[in-house]
């Protein structure tokens, strides 16, 4: 993956946070991820730097919806609509 993806996906990771914070007021706490003092617009961090951010900020998300049990949403009803055929 291109650091361009990381960095990308970093953000969007952040954003993900920022969400749960301001939209659902429920703060998840990241000390792992903040310790490594790491956001997405430092540009100039290397690819690897940020994969292992992403990673992290990543796995507190995931266990921080796993604690609270958030409700999931069932898209189950979306596999069952017909595929559109698309020419190259």
């Amino acid at each position: 993956m291109k650091k361009e993806e990381i960095l990308h996906l970093h953000m969007l990771m952040f954003l993900i946070k920022g969400y749960f914070k301001d939209i659902l007021n429920d703060e998840i706490f990241t000390e792992r991820y903040d310790s490594l003092e790491l956001h997405p617009t430092h540009i100039h961090k290397d690819k690897i730097a940020h994969r292992d951010a992403l990673f992290t900020l990543g796995d507190e998300i995931v266990s921080h919806v796993h604690r609270r049990k958030v409700p999931v949403i069932n898209f189950a009803h979306l596999t069952a609509l017909p595929l559109a055929a698309a020419e190259n």
